[in-house]
């Protein structure tokens, strides 16, 4: 279960990757990353398909990293998330954030048994300030029905 102190551990890393970052505008790695980087955040792009990324180097993975992040966000599919918690545990990362529909049961549970605080099912856009309208709106929705990590 994520829990508030997790979600903001998470968020008080100043330098974060983002696995998966696309350059379709339409996918979470996409509006994520840039999100982030608007934010005031150092992001780091990972995607092995591609070399640069909104003018930034593009990682293969997070042990190709020049630097270790603070925390990896993870947008890739779930039969995925798997293989780069495993990366993040060989890298020294140990904090990721999967976004919702990116975890899977067995990456939750390696990240359990391996030491690395996780976060899941939950969107990171809701929780990085300032928040959007749109995901200032999803998160009081949320807080109304109980949703939110406590």
């Amino acid at each position: 279960m994520t829990t508030k102190s997790t979600v903001d551990d998470f968020l008080s890393q100043r330098t974060l990757a983002v696995v998966g970052v696309s350059r379709d505008p339409k996918k979470f790695g996409n509006t994520i990353y840039r999100e982030l980087k608007a934010k005031g955040y150092r992001v780091l792009p990972v995607n092995p398909k591609m070399e640069t990324f909104d003018g930034d180097r593009c990682y293969p993975s997070l042990a190709a990293l020049p630097e270790r992040p603070g925390g990896a966000v993870i947008v890739v599919p779930p039969a995925q998330t798997e293989a780069v918690v495993r990366d993040a545990a060989a890298a020294g990362v140990g904090r990721v954030w999967m976004q919702g529909g990116a975890e899977s049961d067995a990456a939750v549970r390696f990240c359990q048994a391996n030491g690395i605080s996780e976060v899941h099912g939950e969107c990171v856009l809701m929780f990085a300030k300032p928040q959007g309208f749109g995901h200032k709106a999803h998160r009081w929705v949320w807080g109304l029905l109980g949703k939110l990590p406590k």
